[in-house]
């Protein structure tokens, strides 16, 4: 495939999943090909190669002669995205943090310095600076699967985590709460950590049942 599709895919997978992380297309919304197409400048073969990364990522799912559709936020998968991170992120974070090199150090805290430069201004970046944060803290690990795995999961997280800081002072306790986690983190405080971590984690899942039942 040439570099110019490659290019043009990229730039219709990065448009669709912003839309879709935010919430600009809610769950269960057709993806209108033509009309994105159209849109964007693109041709079929980009289009629908977007179409199939995004349907890798779990944002949107193919329904038989039917096209593309938003896959649902649920609370039954908040509950398992954030109950395997919950078994998994904390102890490979803690681990990580007591044989990170410097540069790796330098990597999390200019992770966490994007993410809050991101906070309050653009809820797509918010996203990825919060997975790209989580991930610096796991990576110096050396442990390959457990980052994919924290990475994918996180990828999965980033809409509950929109939908999550929307509440009005939600960002400054997610604020506070990974000034505190990079702290502990660059202090090599494993126990204090991952209590830490695991703490984050679970009041984030709390916050989101509660989210899910008033909606209901």
């Amino acid at each position: 495939m040439s570099i110019v599709v490659r290019t043009l895919s990229e730039r219709v997978f990065e448009v669709v999943r912003e839309r879709i992380v935010i919430g600009k297309l809610a769950g269960n919304t057709p993806i209108r090909q033509d009309a994105l197409a159209v849109e964007l400048g693109v041709s079929k073969i980009p289009l629908r190669e977007a179409l199939a990364r995004l349907e890798q990522e779990g944002l949107i799912v193919s329904q038989a002669n039917r096209g593309y559709f938003v896959q649902p936020m649920t609370a039954q998968q908040a509950d398992e995205i954030y109950a395997l991170r919950l078994l998994v992120e904390p102890r490979a974070a803690a681990d990580a943090a007591m044989i990170a090199n410097d540069d790796e150090r330098a990597a999390a805290v200019e992770a966490f310095r994007t993410l809050d430069h991101a906070a309050g201004t653009d809820l797509a970046a918010v996203a990825v600076s919060n997975r790209n944060f989580h991930t610096a803290l796991v990576r110096p690990a050396g442990k390959l699967l457990t980052t994919q795995l924290i990475e994918r999961l996180s990828i999965l997280a980033e809409r509950y985590v929109v939908a999550h800081l929307k509440p009005a002072g939600r960002e400054s306790r997610a604020h506070q709460e990974h000034q505190a986690l990079l702290d502990a983190w660059l202090a090599r405080d494993a126990g204090g950590f991952e209590s830490l971590l695991t703490a984050h984690i679970q009041a984030t899942l709390d916050d989101l049942r509660q989210q899910f039942s008033a909606a209901t």
